[in-house]
């Protein structure tokens, strides 16, 4: 077994003492244990240690494809600096919605690969974190007729499927920046109505 880099003793009360305060100061009715994880044969997912959520509230943190779980997940990353090749060494975790999403992900790398040998045309997954693009290419490691890629970068990063042999797409061309007008270029047409609230991008699902 490799070494463990994050193990609860070492970073458990520093997770503690960052989580314990959102959690109390927003209302919500969990719990949590914060546990070295148990080595398993399934590699998709291997992390060092696991924090798993508990109590009458869980279903709100698992809403939306857990974005809060997973949002809760990235604010404690940042706060042990960790470096993004390590993300995948800590999981949180509630009702087992890590296995189910692998499981889901799995299903549809096998389907997108079928697709791929029966029309011979690229296929292209909505843009995903580098944990899940990660389960994506390895449920594919054993295709012969088909490979992956991760194409794009930041948020807009997705997992293309080819037909073996295919030569990869191009990068697409980074987004020019928007002006103080809301448009590129700072040539835009008027200013809509003004938002007080933080701006949001619609995530396509």
């Amino acid at each position: 077994m490799s070494e463990r880099k994050y193990a609860a003793a070492s970073i458990g009360p520093r997770i503690d003492s960052l989580l314990r305060p959102i959690l109390t100061s927003s209302g919500f009715h969990v719990s949590y244990t914060i546990h070295d994880a148990e080595p398993t044969a399934d590699d998709f997912e291997t992390p060092d240690l696991v924090l798993k959520f508990t109590g009458p509230d869980v279903d709100l943190l698992l809403a939306n494809r857990a974005e809060l779980l997973l949002a809760l997940e990235h604010v404690t990353m940042e706060m042990l600096r960790m470096p993004s090749e390590d993300h995948s060494r800590i999981s949180f975790d509630a009702n087992d919605y890590r296995l189910l999403r692998i499981e889901e992900l799995r299903l549809a790398a096998t389907t997108a690969a079928e697709k791929v040998k029966r029309t011979g045309v690229p296929f292209r997954f909505n843009p995903m974190n580098s944990r899940e693009r990660r389960v994506i290419h390895l449920a594919l490691r054993g295709e012969t007729a088909v490979r992956s890629e991760s194409l794009g970068s930041g948020p807009t990063r997705q997992v293309v499927v080819y037909p073996a042999g295919m030569a990869s797409l191009p990068e697409p061309p980074p987004r020019p920046p928007e002006s103080r007008h809301g448009s590129p270029g700072g040539h835009g047409g008027p200013r809509g109505p003004r938002r007080d609230g933080p701006r949001s991008r619609t995530a396509r699902r």
